[in-house]
């Protein structure tokens, strides 16, 4: 096994959505994905994109990727913002996520930005001592709150 890490291209969309859909099913939302293809590489090829990603590749197949966005805080400014990071079941522990994380890192770092944040579910034990490795502070405290574009319409 010789895993790749490569900057995300359009024509990774389907197979990056795949990998949406899967994690979607283990954190127990699977109908929660409703983006279309067309959505999807529109926000990050179009004519204002609005994310980035990498991926990683074994044999030129992608196997994970990591999905981010720059996020902006009145408190800290610019900020890396970890959208999404899954590495398909088959290949997890095989060191494909470390080499995703780290190189989203290194993007964080040559960006200059002010520091890097992402979420975790409070059950994802795995993820969370995935990110434990790393001394990632883990906050508790925080509550989730969004509008569905059917709640922005009314």
């Amino acid at each position: 096994m010789s895993i790749t890490i490569r900057v995300a291209e359009r024509g990774d969309c389907p197979r990056l959505l795949e990998l949406i859909n899967e994690l979607a099913l283990y954190e127990k939302a699977p109908e929660e994905v409703t983006v279309t293809i067309e959505e999807f590489m529109e926000a990050g090829f179009g004519e204002n994109k609005v994310w980035k990603a990498f991926v990683a590749e074994d044999n030129h197949k992608i196997i994970g990727f990591a999905l981010y966005y720059t996020r902006y805080s009145t408190w800290k400014g610019c900020r890396l913002y970890l959208e999404d990071f899954i590495v398909t079941e088959a290949y997890r522990g095989k060191g494909a996520g470390k080499l995703l994380f780290e190189t989203v890192i290194q993007e964080a770092k040559d960006k200059n930005y002010n520091g890097m944040v992402w979420q975790v579910l409070d059950w994802n034990e795995p993820a969370i001592n995935f990110y434990k490795k790393y001394a990632a502070d883990i906050e508790a405290g925080w509550l989730n709150a969004s509008f569905s574009k059917e709640q922005i319409s009314k």
